[in-house]
């Protein structure tokens, strides 16, 4: 071992030592940017930039469980990404598909699909549903299940890992109002009823991530010092950590940082 990486592992226990369990984030999102950058910094294409960032993500998701995290959201895809070009899409939905399937396959957390999966391609929503939710049927009534299924589920007590593809912050609030209006319609109210007695909580109800604590620490990787839309309703009190490495090149060490960063803070929700 050179005597760089001696001082890179010392430093790094020595940053994960002093940092306070009780004050870690429950829930920890993170905004995977910089793939096609690392990609032309390295002289590779973009599908060996996305395949280098896929398979960062086990280990993070290693990091994050070590850290005591409770929930970690990914985005992997916006609804935005959709309009690339075919040539570069196609190979990229492939490697999400590849990459969900080889952490279901682990069993070691339990996997949410959070986006507007519809605006996929079929085969592609079928790979990640399957994934996901190995024993359900799919939209077509088929079995579920895949090659990539696990063995064994995950524990209830495992860390939650939502997976955000097909994802917009507006279009994850439209949806949100519009399976709230669906569900009181069924129900027989009125619209003047619904906008009468409408609370902030009927819409963080209905979100993808319902049923989940808001994230306490969004991180951006690649230098990006923007939020994109990601999480735009439960994001309003979220801590940010905008980090140069861009996503390929993330180590634990930067994450440790973001940590450390975040428990320096002082939290004010908004108060």
């Amino acid at each position: 071992m050179s005597g760089d990486n001696i001082l890179y592992n010392l430093y790094e226990r020595r940053l994960a030592a002093r940092l306070d369990p009780a004050r870690a984030p429950h829930h920890v999102g993170v905004i995977l940017d910089g793939n096609r950058r690392w990609a032309r910094a390295m002289g590779f294409g973009a599908a060996q930039g996305h395949k280098r960032g896929a398979d960062k993500i086990s280990e993070f998701l290693t990091w994050a469980e070590q850290a005591g995290v409770r929930v970690v959201t990914l985005w992997l895809l916006s609804t935005d990404n959709l309009s690339r070009d075919p040539a570069e899409l196609s190979p990229l939905l492939d490697i999400i598909s590849r990459a969900v399937e080889d952490l279901a396959a682990t069993g070691r957390w339990r996997l949410r699909l959070v986006g507007a999966v519809e605006l996929l391609p079929e085969p592609v929503a079928h790979r990640l549903r399957a994934a996901v939710a190995p024993d359900a049927p799919d939209a077509d009534g088929s079995a579920g299940g895949s090659p990539g299924s696990p063995a064994g589920a995950p524990a209830a007590t495992a860390m939650e890992v939502n997976i955000a593809v097909g994802y917009g912050g507006r279009q994850e609030i439209a949806d949100a109002v519009r399976a709230l209006l669906r569900e009181r319609a069924a129900d027989g109210a009125t619209l003047e009823e619904v906008a009468a007695s409408l609370r902030e909580e009927d819409i963080t109800d209905h979100l993808y991530t319902k049923g989940q604590p808001d994230p306490d620490l969004v991180i951006r990787t690649s230098g990006e010092q923007r939020l994109s839309g990601f999480l735009l309703w439960q994001s309003v009190h979220s801590e940010y950590y905008f980090c140069e490495v861009n996503w390929p090149a993330f180590r634990r060490i930067d994450f440790l940082r973001a940590l450390r960063d975040y428990s320096r803070r002082e939290r004010r929700l908004g108060r």
